[in-house]
């Protein structure tokens, strides 16, 4: 048995902020941003939250699946923005959704959170551990911003992608996931220092730093080893690939890895126009709008791939 993609959903804010927008408030343009990411807008939290943007896209993904949230057994919410320490997103999703039968859990992997989550499922539904299984990428990245850095915020957005998988015959054909801890400088947010009856200092919020040339060089050079390396576990070649769905980070860095692999930048379906980097969200954000597009038929050959902060990489390759 393997792990099939059945049903899939999305969820972003309301509110779409623009490049010459930003151009107000910071030292940019849209000639700027859009000339080094390929980003022109991204949609930013006002009223949304990670976790109500994570059940909203879950209860599309089950609606479209066909099935009651009592039949999920697991559910996985890939995130590095949870709007509490505890309980998990997962659990406040659960209880949202009413899926009293699922063992629920976050799960922190940065930009490669969903497929992480995604092949932990497919680890559990493998081993007849679960049936079905809820996987979540969401994420409110704004509110990790320093909105004066340039550099960084222009970057990012906030959403949530969700797809139900369930036990089949058809589906996940192999799973790759790697991780170099001594990297992990290169893009990072702190958390609380400590401070208690024996350390006092001031409390300080701390915001993601990033070092964009190393992350840019980093994902060029692994990404495409890793996509070689799903295929080479799985039996194929990039010929026989119809889509490659990677991590919305930037588009040079798309291109980059087609070249890479000799492949035609048509395979390569992108969003990062219009949604930005959005870390977990973006494959299953990307995966939904493809689905709600219909550009996926039976028998298609897929392969997904994500990386960041860890550092963090892996890729995916399924039958669709």
């Amino acid at each position: 048995m393997t792990t099939r993609v059945i049903g899939t959903g999305s969820s972003i804010p309301d509110r779409n902020v623009t490049n010459d927008e930003l151009a107000k408030v910071m030292d940019t343009s849209d000639e700027w941003i859009c000339s080094r990411t390929g980003i022109r807008s991204r949609n930013i939290a006002v009223e949304e939250t990670t976790t109500s943007m994570a059940a909203k896209a879950a209860r599309k993904a089950v609606e479209k699946s066909g099935i009651t949230p009592e039949e999920i057994d697991l559910i996985i919410v890939g995130t590095v923005s949870s709007d509490m320490y505890y309980p998990s997103t997962a659990c406040l999703v659960q209880a949202e959704l009413g899926a009293v039968n699922a063992v629920a859990f976050d799960l922190a992997a940065g930009c490669s959170g969903f497929l992480f989550a995604l092949n932990t499922a497919h680890s559990y539904l493998s081993s007849g551990m679960a049936k079905c299984a809820l996987v979540i990428g969401a994420e409110t990245l704004s509110k990790m911003m320093d909105w004066s850095d340039r550099s960084t915020c222009v970057l990012f957005g906030d959403g949530a992608g969700a797809a139900v998988v369930k036990a089949d015959t058809v589906g996940i054909r192999s799973v790759v996931a790697h991780s170099d801890g001594s990297g992990g400088d290169v893009l990072t947010c702190e958390n609380r220092v400590t401070r208690n009856l024996l350390v006092q200092r001031e409390q300080q919020f701390s915001y993601t730093q990033m070092a964009g040339q190393e992350v840019f060089k980093f994902a060029v050079k692994m990404v495409p080893k890793c996509i070689q390396e799903v295929l080479d576990k799985g039996g194929l070649t990039v010929e026989d690939v119809d889509y490659f769905l990677l991590h919305q980070a930037n588009k040079r860095i798309i291109e980059s890895v087609a070249k890479r692999l000799k492949v035609s930048l048509d395979k390569f379906p992108m969003n990062i126009e219009c949604h930005g980097n959005t870390s977990a969200a973006s494959i299953p954000i990307l995966l939904d709008e493809l689905v709600e597009q219909g550009r996926f038929k039976k028998g298609d050959i897929i392969v997904m791939s994500g990386f960041g902060a860890g550092l963090t990489w892996g890729a995916t390759l399924l039958e669709w």
